[in-house]
C-alpha cells in the first residue's frame, strides 16, 4: 500500500479550489472551479477536494453514505488489488464501512474503513 493522495472533505469545493489554486499556487491535476471534485499535484502525494455534503439530491455527484458530518479528511491508499487487500484486512478484524465496489465514473474499485480513532481510509485501484 502507498498513499496516493489526501482528500479534504469540504463544505465549499469552489472556494477551496480557488484558495489552493490561486492563493497557494498548486498545479491542478483534475477539475476546475465548477466541478464537484478537484485534485492538485503536490509531488508524489496529491491533494483532492470533495464536497462534505451535497445540497441537491438530483446532482450527478452524490456523497457516499460511508461518510459522515464528522469527516473532514480521508486518507487514500493505492493497492494492487482492492479485493485482496480487503480480505487481508478483514482477516485482521478490520471493520469496513463500505465493502469493495466499482466507481466507474472515476475508473476505480474502492472500499472504505476507519482507523481506531475514526479517520476515514479508502483503498483503491484503477479498473
Amino acid at each position: 500500500m502507498e498513499i496516493s493522495h489526501v482528500r479534504l472533505l469540504v463544505p465549499n469545493v469552489q472556494e477551496c479550489f480557488l484558495f489552493y489554486r490561486d492563493v497557494i499556487g498548486l498545479k491542478v491535476r483534475y477539475g476546475d472551479e465548477t466541478t464537484p471534485f478537484a485534485e492538485f499535484q503536490t509531488g508524489s502525494i496529491n491533494l483532492a477536494l470533495e464536497p462534505l455534503l451535497v445540497s441537491e439530491p438530483d446532482q450527478a455527484w452524490t456523497k457516499p453514505n460511508e461518510f459522515s458530518a464528522q469527516d473532514r479528511v480521508a486518507i487514500i491508499l493505492r493497492v494492487d488489488d482492492v479485493d485482496a487487500a480487503y480480505d487481508q484486512l478483514r482477516s485482521k478484524e478490520v471493520a469496513f464501512v463500505k465493502e469493495p465496489h466499482d466507481t466507474p465514473e472515476f475508473g476505480m474499485r474502492v472500499a472504505y474503513f476507519r482507523d481506531p480513532v475514526g479517520n476515514l481510509i479508502e483503498i483503491n485501484h484503477e479498473i
